[in-house]
């Protein structure tokens, strides 16, 4: 082997021995927040104190928690110290985003992924709340379609009463990850519609009606019913995606 390769054996040996010690610090890290039941907000060891707990040098301290810091996972505050984050889904959008942008031959079809995705997500949890939504919840539904109502007779746009809608639909589960999942996979799509200039909504008044026949199916309590209404909704969306691209009008 020539002293050339031999070296960039070296160095790539060197580099996964530091991925290695990196993820394994990271992890270490967590396990620390998890063990000692930190919550969101509260402090953690300084990095004097982490170097000594993990037996590892202050950059790798520093790195480790810049990376955990990328993942929302902790929080670092110049100047105060470093706390325990929101670990909130931000990362995930920020991922997706990229994703379907980086397509650029076909970011149309990476986008109808991530509907798809969506659309699974809510036939399965409208099949959860459509038994159990009460005469309360389904009359707030009601009062937000209305306004959809009122938006598509004048022609108008309602990506955030259509947001209000999906939301409301599922608060009487009680699963705080529910909003934060529809929020992610709701905000890479705007975010990549923003991007791409797909900013109409070529046919307010249909969108109005397929939310109204998802309202009715619920009102019914006609499970089936209401999973076909959904995934008319979401093939509604999708083929707005494609005119916008194709420039149809």
């Amino acid at each position: 082997m020539s002293p050339g390769s031999t070296l960039c054996a070296m160095s790539e040996e060197h580099l996964v021995g530091r991925r290695r010690v990196g993820g394994q610090i990271r992890r270490e890290i967590m396990q620390l927040i998890l063990d000692r039941r930190l919550r969101p907000g509260a402090a953690l060891p300084t990095e004097s104190e982490l170097m000594e707990s993990l037996g590892v040098s202050r950059n790798s301290v520093r790195e480790a928690l810049k990376a955990l810091q990328a993942l929302d996972i902790v929080e670092i505050r110049h100047g105060y110290g470093t706390y325990v984050g929101q670990a909130s889904l931000t990362p995930l959008v920020d991922g997706l985003t990229f994703r379907t942008l980086a397509q650029v031959d076909d970011d149309t079809h990476a986008l109808g992924e991530i509907l798809q995705v969506r659309e699974v997500l809510e036939e399965g949890l409208i099949r959860r709340v459509a038994e159990t939504l009460t005469d309360a919840e389904l009359d707030r539904l009601e009062a937000i379609i209305v306004r959809m109502e009122e938006k598509g007779r004048a022609g108008q746009a309602f990506p955030e009463i259509d947001r209000e809608f999906h939301e409301a639909l599922y608060v009487s589960l009680g699963n705080e990850l529910v909003p934060q999942l529809l929020a992610a996979f709701w905000n890479v799509f705007h975010r990549v519609a923003g991007v791409r200039g797909w900013t109409r909504d070529p046919a307010p008044v249909v969108t109005a009606r397929r939310h109204r026949e998802i309202l009715t199916a619920l009102r019914a309590r006609d499970v089936a019913h209401a999973q076909r209404a959904m995934a008319d909704h979401f093939r509604g969306i999708e083929a707005r995606a494609w005119q916008e691209t194709l420039g149809v009008k």
